[in-house]
């Protein structure tokens, strides 16, 4: 269970889910992305492994609905 944390900025979190800043923080603000992480007084991130298990469970929903 020692995960190892990683931040990833917006740049890297619009590529690997393919959506725009405003859809992201559009999601965020309903509580259906993982929030960011304030690192500073102008930056923020998002923990990786918090994305990678958004994004699973986006796969397992979608596949489940297929069926």
């Amino acid at each position: 269970m020692n995960e190892r944390k990683r931040f990833i900025r917006l740049p890297e979190v619009l590529n690997r889910t393919g959506l725009c800043k405003a859809w992201i923080y559009r999601l965020i603000s309903r509580n259906e992305f993982p929030a960011q992480v304030k690192l500073g007084e102008r930056a923020i991130a998002f923990l990786e492994s918090d994305l990678d298990k958004w994004i699973d469970e986006k796969i397992s929903l979608s596949r489940n609905k297929v069926a």
